[in-house]
């Protein structure tokens, strides 16, 4: 016989429902797989789920700035693919992120399934009140680890852009550029993008 739930209050969370999850810290990637589709930005990090608030107009004018900016040189150039949130980027087993803007090389193309990403050539992770200790500290340590050899982070209230390169597994600042200044990619070698043209 079935046992049904009952809800003590009509509009009062359905709380009930939490027993059919997995506790914090105990997440797998097989139950995050099975998460339904939503355009919420959900990753999976050291067993937790860990989900983010929508973005600002700021942070999508910069997003979709910079996409155009990489992705137009990308594009002329034949150099691979672009992907921009929300796309699943298993960085191993069990940690799963959602960079802001993903691009994955011509020689790395075996790394895109139907499913997510592999570990992508270069990441792009633009800073929000929500998520300025994530994306320099967790997701820093994270990609560096995962050998992604390319990460930026951009500032918006600092209006700065910095790109981190991976060299013997460690990241070392290649360049930090604000107002005025033109953020270079030693991966994507001849891209520039002029700090002004990005943060609005």
């Amino acid at each position: 016989m079935y046992q049904t739930l009952e809800i003590s209050e009509i509009g009062q969370p359905t709380k009930e429902i939490l027993s059919l999850f997995p506790r914090q810290g105990e997440w797998t990637e097989e139950d995050y797989f099975r998460l339904p589709e939503t355009n919420k930005i959900i990753e999976l990090s050291e067993g937790r789920l860990i989900i983010t608030p929508s973005p600002s107009t700021q942070h999508q004018l910069i997003l979709s700035n910079l996409f155009l900016m990489i992705g137009n040189y990308i594009l002329l150039n034949n150099l691979g693919k672009l992907f921009t949130s929300p796309t699943d980027v298993r960085l191993k087993e069990g940690n799963i992120r959602q960079p802001d803007i993903s691009f994955i090389s011509n020689k790395h193309q075996d790394r895109i399934t139907e499913k997510y990403l592999g570990v992508p050539d270069l990441v792009v992770e633009i800073l929000s009140e929500s998520t300025i200790d994530t994306d320099r500290k967790d997701k820093f340590y994270e990609y560096e680890k995962a050998g992604v050899l390319e990460y930026w982070i951009v500032d918006p209230e600092a209006k700065t852009i910095e790109v981190y390169v991976l060299e013997n597994g460690t990241y070392i600042l290649f360049g930090k550029y604000g107002v005025g200044e033109v953020a270079k990619s030693k991966l994507l070698d001849g891209l520039v993008v002029r700090v002004d043209d990005v943060i609005v």
